[in-house]
């Protein structure tokens, strides 16, 4: 891993960064069968080999872990890439300040950023970090149509438990109680009808461009320093080139 960092950071120098995250227990676990065991530490501890990695030094000790024992890159990159942690909760986002170069959020809306980067800046003790968004957006003004594709896409990750306790601690553990409830008990039609439109236009963007536009602003406005939209194919009528286009800041 750190080596194939390495390879990247010195094929395009000062353009590449590095985000770490520890995923959740349905991909780690039950797709790949590994045991989603210490998510914290792993991602600490990853984050630290590679700070020392990157110097190019050979690497040999103890994390909490796992072991390394005379490690060197083969290739040290001119320029050290940063070091972003994917973060949802606290523990990831005082990681993200505290270790990192920045945090990668995602799932939250403009409103919900100042919470989230309090606790990175928080951690960084005033210096200054990098705040990734992952945006995801549909530049459409069909809203039935768009609201309710993106309802199977909130009920798939929603239901995942890191994320549903993200959106707990964002405030919206009310809103959906109901589509946790209607799930656990296999109703999967119920659960979606029971996702409230609100939280569908809080956590995805849509609209006109311009109002597209303006909502991925709100977003740089309340911390976000880096975008990196995803535009959901959630309107058939769609075309994904010409949403690119209309998203630019330069189409305004």
């Amino acid at each position: 891993f750190a080596q194939c960092v390495a390879s990247l950071a010195d094929a395009a120098p000062g353009r590449f960064a590095i985000g770490i995250g520890s995923s959740s227990n349905v991909i780690v676990q039950k797709w790949n069968g590994v045991p989603f065991e210490q998510p914290y530490k792993k991602v600490r501890d990853v984050v630290r080999f590679l700070r020392e990695a990157f110097t190019g030094e050979k690497v040999s000790g103890s994390f909490d872990t796992f072991e390394v024992s005379g490690f060197r890159l083969g290739v040290r990159p001119e320029q050290t890439p940063p070091i972003l942690v994917a973060a949802l909760r606290e523990g990831m986002l005082r990681l993200a300040g505290r270790e990192g170069d920045g945090a990668i959020i995602n799932w939250l809306g403009p409103d919900d950023v100042p919470q989230v980067t309090k606790v990175v800046y928080d951690a960084a003790g005033g210096v200054e970090k990098e705040i990734v968004a992952r945006i995801f957006c549909c530049p459409s003004e069909n809203a039935d149509v768009v609201r309710a594709s993106a309802k199977f896409a909130i009920a798939a990750y929603m239901n995942v438990p890191v994320y549903a306790e993200f959106q707990k601690w964002l405030g919206r553990g009310a809103a959906l109680e109901g589509m946790w409830t209607a799930w656990q008990a296999g109703d999967r039609k119920a659960a979606l009808a029971a996702i409230p439109d609100e939280v569908v236009d809080q956590l995805v963007v849509h609209g006109s461009p311009e109002h597209c536009r303006a909502t991925i602003q709100r977003y740089f406005d309340n911390g976000v320093t880096t975008s990196s939209l995803a535009i959901l194919p959630l309107d058939p009528d769609l075309h994904h080139w010409d949403a690119v286009r209309s998203l630019a800041p330069s189409a305004g």
